[in-house]
């Protein structure tokens, strides 16, 4: 059973409940919602073998190892099916609230919260992994780490040789990326980096908006 949330219920019970739900009221909008009977006549199938399945588990003279591993595969192939069906009936074309309520999904949200432009600052701290390989931190100097418009992290750098001038400005001089969504990562250079000094400088982004710079943060590449 799901264990993580989800528009399935959590119990067996409530499986089988949503699925006869959705027999009865697909039966009722077949033509409306364009939904072929062989499809919903699969769903009772499958809804049937489950509740006998679940049946045999439950009762006390007839649950053994081998019933509670059929009434799992049982379910396992309902559960496979009602997304399925979802997919293919539910969305597409998209039913109105009253269908999804009827059903007894949630009504989709067509009206996408905007995110916002990051605002928050970032910088990266370094630490050692291997050979040409450095482990990246986030770290926020300004601005809540928890604003959803914090959608991702674009990691700037430059590998400076010893000797050569180090960048001063990150708009200008850094000239690699990459982009990642975790607060740590791993960055892996080439072979001849080792003994260089690479500058790292971190702007966040969302879906083309940009955040901040933060300071430049030099670490030499081992």
């Amino acid at each position: 059973m799901a264990t993580t949330k989800d528009w399935l219920p959590t119990t067996r019970e409530g499986v089988l409940a949503m699925a006869s739900d959705w027999i009865a009221v697909c039966l009722s909008k077949m033509t409306e919602w364009n939904i072929p009977k062989s499809a919903i006549t699969a769903i009772q199938t499958l809804r049937q073998a489950a509740a006998a399945a679940l049946e045999t588990a439950k009762n006390e003279t007839t649950r053994t190892p081998v019933a509670t591993a059929q009434c799992k595969e049982t379910f396992d192939a309902l559960i496979a099916g009602m997304r399925d069906f979802k997919r293919r009936y539910f969305l597409s074309p998209p039913l109105l609230d009253s269908g999804y309520i009827a059903l007894g999904l949630k009504p989709r949200d067509s009206h996408p919260t905007p995110s916002g432009i990051p605002t928050s600052q970032v910088m990266v701290e370094t630490y050692l992994v291997g050979r040409h390989e450095l482990g990246l931190r986030i770290v926020y100097i300004d601005g809540n780490p928890n604003d959803p418009a914090n959608k991702g992290y674009r990691i700037w750098y430059k590998v400076v040789a010893p000797g050569e001038t180090p960048p001063s400005d990150p708009d200008r001089d850094l000239t690699k990326s990459f982009f990642t969504k975790r607060k740590k990562d791993v960055i892996e250079f080439e072979f001849g980096d080792s003994g260089k000094t690479a500058h790292f400088a971190v702007q966040i982004e969302n879906d083309g908006k940009k955040g901040p710079w933060g300071p430049l943060a030099p670490a030499l590449i081992p």
